[in-house]
């Protein structure tokens, strides 16, 4: 008989700041999995003892001071990925794969966080904004040439590449994470053979936002949000999916992340 597994994947936004937020997820949303983005802790300071006390015992993470950091916690034995890429050769924690072990096989889980690309989507006047192309297509030409089978991709991949996936196209046209030179190349990063699980339950003509910025003093109100957090899976899994939500209510939580967790759920 199959048997469920709930995955969440979440830019925590600093994970010792929000460590009473992982439990209240943990609590409230029971899954099996966690991928975490912006943990923004280095490896030796990583709270592996309060992890586990919540029920994770298997722990794969990368991580560094102030910025970026990548981690996956499991309630199911995992095997980290080796030899993975140092990403355009900066070595700054985007990225960190495991094989984790299911009733019916194991599957390949990535868990990414791109660069975000700062303000100006120009390439030659924005240095963050070249590294954040350079980046997926860096990452497109390793799947390209892997093309995975059994795999799960998550992360805060920090582009919203659909028209209903930020609250206005035309108005974000130009905004960083929306623009058509990051779209295009998201797209045939997922092209390399993944299917986009989240739109498998809600179709594209729908609003979908994962992210709403600290910038907005109501954020219900204004709901002026972007799709930046995502799940992939490749079309072998897309039978075991189950299900999938968007948990918004965690935006309203003490000292929020200004992303939300993002629940799917398999059948394995």
């Amino acid at each position: 008989m199959p048997q469920p597994m709930r995955l969440v994947t979440w830019n925590i936004n600093s994970l010792r700041l929000r460590l009473p937020r992982l439990e209240e997820l943990a609590a409230a949303l029971a899954p099996d999995v966690i991928c975490l983005q912006e943990t923004k802790v280095p490896d030796p300071l990583f709270p592996e003892e309060a992890v586990r006390a919540l029920g994770f015992e298997h722990l794969h993470y990368k991580g560094m001071k102030s910025y970026n950091g990548v981690a996956i916690l499991s309630r199911h034995p995992i095997t980290p990925l080796d030899n993975l890429p140092d990403w355009h050769g900066k070595e700054d924690c985007r990225h960190v794969g495991a094989t984790l072990a299911t009733p019916s096989g194991p599957v390949e889980l990535h868990d990414f966080y791109v660069p975000a690309g700062g303000d100006i989507p120009d390439p030659e006047a924005n240095p963050k904004f070249a590294h954040k192309l350079a980046f997926v297509e860096e990452v497109t030409a390793w799947f390209e040439a892997r093309r995975p089978q059994r795999a799960v991709l998550v992360g805060d991949l920090n582009i919203a590449p659909l028209e209903h996936d930020v609250w206005s196209h035309k108005q974000l046209l130009n905004i960083v994470s929306h623009t058509p030179p990051e779209t295009e190349r998201l797209n045939r990063w997922m092209e390399t053979g993944f299917v986009d699980a989240m739109r498998h339950f809600v179709p594209p003509q729908e609003k979908l936002y994962t992210w709403w910025s600290y910038r907005n003093r109501d954020w219900k109100a204004s709901n002026r949000g972007r799709r930046l957090d995502h799940v992939w899976v490749t079309p072998d899994l897309v039978p075991n999916l189950s299900g999938m939500t968007v948990a918004r209510e965690a935006r309203d939580w003490a000292s929020p992340s200004d992303h939300v967790p993002v629940v799917v759920d398999f059948q394995f």
